[in-house]
Order: structure tokens, then C-alpha cells, then sequence
């Protein structure tokens, strides 16, 4: 598969899940939601790499559990809860800083050198979420945007240190696939326990609608978009993987418009031109 590939099916993949993800909010349990998405995707992911003859255990065990935390468990906690609060759309604009994340925890954890162009796209992209969410910080259900905004950044935070581990996978020899099959398994044991942690009780899913959409997130969004994308950051790096953000929030806005009734005002305009142009600062070329 080419990079062109890898990044545009990245992008029209994770542009579509947002609404998918939307659809499951609801009478059922958001960590229960999680878990089976991740349960049917790892059982499918180990058991179709055990019919081929592929299925293998990680060389290195430790940056496999905390890619299976950050991507496969936390990071879903944040972004399920975020779409509880705010649009599935908006939650899509602020997942599309990862790409400054990404930039920033590469030199924390790679001592990667953070350009002022990075400094630029991160101010550039928060004045972007300023004016998008503007209209919704000034009414009667401030408290819950600004919660929604503060689940989407943890969400889109662990996303970002699930990008570090998977990277460290690759340098320790652990295949993208591998890892993902593995950590979603381990991801979805978490949540369990997580679950009984809390004392939630189980409630039985109904509805063509979200099984739908389960079946969506688990195949389509988790096992073969989590999959292209790890295979782009492997292939081009974290940052440049990131790209990939800058385009599917327009998808996810546009799906979030036809089926949530996401109202477009002039400040929403500007404010989600300016978070894709700081998002385009970061990867342009001089």
C-alpha cells in the first residue's frame, strides 16, 4: 500500500466514525459502548492473524500495554464523553490538534527539537477553537461545552501518547498490526474492569442503529483505520501522520451538519478555517 493510499483512507475513515461514534451515545453505558467496539475488533483482529499464520507475540511486551491504554481505552473515555456534550463534529476539530500534540510529546519523549512554526500552528489552531465554539461558551450550556472541550483534549492527549508508544513499538520491532491486534484485546480487559470497578451493570444494546454503528467503529474505524494509520505514522513519522487531521474534521462537520443539526455561523466558519490553517503551518513546505 502507498502513502497516498494510507493517508487518504485514514482520512475517510476517522472523518466518518465521529457520527458513528454520536450514534452510540445513549441509554448504553459509554465505557460499555467502548468495550465492545474494542472486544469485536480485537477477537476479529487475533483471530484473522491466527487463520493466516501471522499471529505473533510482541517481542516487547511493555509499549504494547501503553499503547493499549492510550489508544484502545483512555483516549475513547475522553472523545465518548466529549460527543455526549458537544457536537461529534466539534469533537473532531479539537482531535485535529493531535498533530501539535504529537509535535510537542516528540520532544518530550524523542528530543525532537519544537520549531517556532509549531509554536505558530498551535496559537493559530486555539484561536481557531476560540471562535468556533465562541457562540456556545457565552449561553446556558457553557458548563457543558466547556467540559466537552476538556474530554476532547484528554481524549485527543492519550491519542497523542499512544502515537509515542506505537512509535516506540516500531523502533523495539513491533508491527503496527501486531501491536494494534494485541493492545485492543488488552484495551477491552481494561474497560472490563474499569466497568466492575465502578459497579456498572450491563445494559443489552437495541436498536439497528447502533449495532450499525458498532459494527462500523469496531471493523472499519478500529481495525482497518487504526491500522492504515499506524502504518502512515511508521512509514512517515508522528507529525507528518498528523496530517491526516487537518482534513477529516471537514467530513465529520459536514455529517455532523445533515444529521445533528450543527448550526454554521460566521464565527464557526472563521474559527474552523483558522484551526485547519494552523494545522497546514505545521506541514507546509517553506
Amino acid at each position: 500500500m502507498n502513502t497516498l493510499f494510507l493517508f487518504a483512507a485514514t482520512v475517510l475513515i476517522w472523518g466518518t466514525t465521529w457520527i458513528a461514534i454520536a450514534a452510540q451515545v445513549g441509554p448504553v453505558p459509554l465505557i460499555e459502548s467502548i468495550f465492545l467496539r474494542f472486544a469485536l475488533a480485537g477477537l476479529v483482529m487475533l483471530a484473522g492473524l491466527a487463520a493466516l499464520g501471522r499471529l505473533r507475540r510482541p517481542a516487547q511486551w511493555r509499549f504494547v500495554v501503553v499503547q493499549a491504554l492510550c489508544l484502545f481505552c483512555f483516549n475513547f473515555i475522553g472523545l465518548y464523553n466529549a460527543a455526549a456534550l458537544i457536537p461529534s463534529g466539534l469533537v473532531s476539530v479539537v482531535f485535529s490538534l493531535a498533530s501539535i500534540f504529537n509535535a510537542v510529546n516528540a520532544r518530550i519523549f524523542f528530543g525532537e527539537r519544537i520549531t517556532g512554526r509549531t509554536l505558530l500552528a498551535g496559537a493559530i489552531g486555539a484561536a481557531g477553537l476560540g471562535l468556533l465554539f465562541r457562540d456556545d461558551l457565552g449561553g446556558a450550556a457553557m458548563g457543558d461545552t466547556l467540559r466537552g472541550i476538556g474530554w476532547a483534549c484528554f481524549g485527543t492527549l492519550m491519542f497523542s501518547f499512544g502515537n509515542m508508544a506505537s512509535r516506540k513499538n516500531g523502533q523495539l520491532g513491533v508491527t503496527p498490526v501486531t501491536a494494534n491486534a494485541w493492545g485492543m484485546g488488552i484495551g477491552a480487559l481494561v474497560l472490563v474492569v474499569l466497568m466492575l470497578a465502578g459497579g456498572q451493570g450491563v445494559v443489552w444494546p437495541t436498536g439497528a442503529r447502533y449495532w450499525a454503528a458498532l459494527a462500523y467503529l469496531a471493523l472499519i474505524g478500529s481495525v482497518v483505520g487504526f491500522t492504515t494509520y499506524l502504518l502512515l505514522v511508521a512509514r512517515i513519522g508522528s507529525a507528518r501522520a498528523g496530517y491526516a487531521t487537518v482534513v477529516f474534521p471537514v467530513v465529520a462537520l459536514l455529517l455532523s451538519t445533515l444529521y445533528e443539526g450543527f448550526h454554521w455561523t460566521p464565527g464557526a466558519f472563521a474559527g474552523l478555517a483558522l484551526t485547519l490553517i494552523g494545522n497546514v503551518v505545521m506541514f507546509a513546505r517553506r
